[in-house]
């Protein structure tokens, strides 16, 4: 297994036109949930991935179990909860270019995934276990299930890459630093934004921001920069990889994960970091030009094409 992860999907639900939810009657139904965005991203990279959760046994849990299926990814670690729901979302477009997102989640099964539901050997059996903030957010259980994964992937050798993902609206900011600073001690590789990064640390140079990660043991630190691309330090140089020009700016959400994708991508097929950071921009920022969280990851062929690496047959 090149890769594995635990955490949330969701089903999404994206209005047809714009306009306050009250007011809205249409939608498309599609995937969501940021861990699972990253290994439908890998997986379409040409990556193996596997994700750990717990769904609830209704339609809604058999959507997602289809749809991660058919991205090939493996859900020998998925469990069905007959008395819990799966999570829904919805997002409204409205007054910003960024959508807002409304979450149905309390109570549902994944809330319920626990350290005992985490396989060692199945850790084990991962080049990188991918790991993110929103998990630990959840629930009391869903906090040491990914303390159990994360001790897992220690104990066996099992590279840890951790993206902040900070989500306010899900713990208070003392309890979300406090364990996000926990899950940083063991990370090889993390990649916050520059906001999650002064949440975390209290600083705003990038230089400073690099340091410290690096001294909280972190290996490569990958600081995300949006539309401007990133900065990747290796504790000896930082370097700047420019970002990808999104000429047709759809929705936003879904990117960064895609960014963790490529990036990761990278790192499983040896590239240098200059080229990790060009597949991480890439593919942000082709998933910025489709609506969906996951709809506009690319295959890595679609990804050369798009960064100018190879030449795109039309007809």
């Amino acid at each position: 297994m090149d890769l594995v992860t635990l955490g949330e999907a969701l089903v999404v639900f994206s209005p047809v036109e714009a306009g306050p939810l009250r007011f809205v009657h249409n939608f498309t139904k599609s995937i969501g949930g940021a861990e699972a965005n990253v290994a439908i991203a890998l997986s379409r990279l040409g990556f193996k991935a596997g994700w750990i959760s717990r769904l609830g046994d209704d339609e809604l849990g058999r959507y997602v179990q289809y749809a991660l299926r058919g991205e090939g990814i493996d859900l020998s670690q998925v469990t069905f909860d007959t008395g819990l729901p799966t999570g829904i979302l919805f997002k409204e477009q409205y007054h910003n270019s960024n959508p807002n997102v409304y979450y149905y989640r309390k109570g549902a099964a994944v809330t319920t995934l626990e350290a005992k539901d985490i396989n060692e050997s199945y850790i084990a059996s991962a080049k990188i276990l991918h790991v993110t903030g929103i998990l630990p957010a959840l629930s009391p259980a869903n906090k040491a299930a990914s303390l159990q994964a994360i001790q897992y992937a220690k104990k066996h050798g099992v590279k840890i890459s951790f993206d902040p993902n900070l989500r306010l609206k899900l713990w208070s900011p003392e309890e979300a630093k406090v364990t996000l600073l926990e899950m940083v001690n063991f990370a090889d590789i993390i990649l916050p934004g520059l906001d999650e990064a002064e949440f975390l640390l209290g600083l705003t140079q990038p230089d400073e921001i690099c340091a410290r990660f690096h001294e909280l043991g972190c290996k490569i630190v990958v600081l995300k920069l949006g539309k401007d691309g990133c900065l990747i330090s290796d504790g000896s140089k930082i370097i700047s990889v420019a970002g990808y020009h999104a000429h047709r700016l759809i929705d936003t959400v879904g990117a960064g994960d895609g960014f963790a994708a490529g990036f990761l991508a990278g790192v499983l097929a040896g590239k240098d970091l200059q080229e990790c950071g060009e597949l991480a921009n890439g593919v942000g920022a082709m998933a910025t030009l489709v609506r969906g969280d996951t709809e506009g990851y690319p295959t890595y062929q679609q990804l050369m094409e798009f960064t100018g690496k190879a030449a795109a047959v039309e007809r």
